[in-house]
C-alpha cells in the first residue's frame, strides 16, 4: 500500500506557492516514518516534510518544482 507525502495544507499561512529544495532521500531509498523527507521553500522560509510512514520512497516532485497546499509530492509504499 501506498502512503502520500503531501504539502500540508496549514503549513504556511498565506495561500503562496513553495518550492521543493532538498530532498533528503533518494528516489527509491528507505524512509522512517517521522524523518525529514524534504525540505519546502516559501517566502525565505524553510519548512520540513515528514514521512507519513516507514517504508520506500518515490519522488514525484523534484528540487527547484513549484508546489501548493495539498499536492502530493512523493509516495512511500511499505509499512
Amino acid at each position: 500500500m501506498n502512503t502520500e507525502i503531501k504539502i500540508a495544507i496549514d503549513l504556511w499561512e498565506e495561500d503562496e506557492e513553495g518550492v521543493i529544495t532538498t530532498w533528503f532521500v533518494s528516489n527509491g531509498g528507505e524512509i522512517e516514518k517521522g524523518e525529514v523527507v524534504a525540505e519546502v521553500m516559501v517566502q525565505k522560509i524553510q519548512y520540513e516534510i515528514f514521512s507519513p510512514s516507514a517504508g520506500q520512497v518515490k519522488i514525484i516532485k523534484k528540487p527547484d518544482e513549484t508546489v501548493n497546499k495539498g499536492d502530493i509530492i512523493g509516495l512511500v509504499s511499505g509499512d
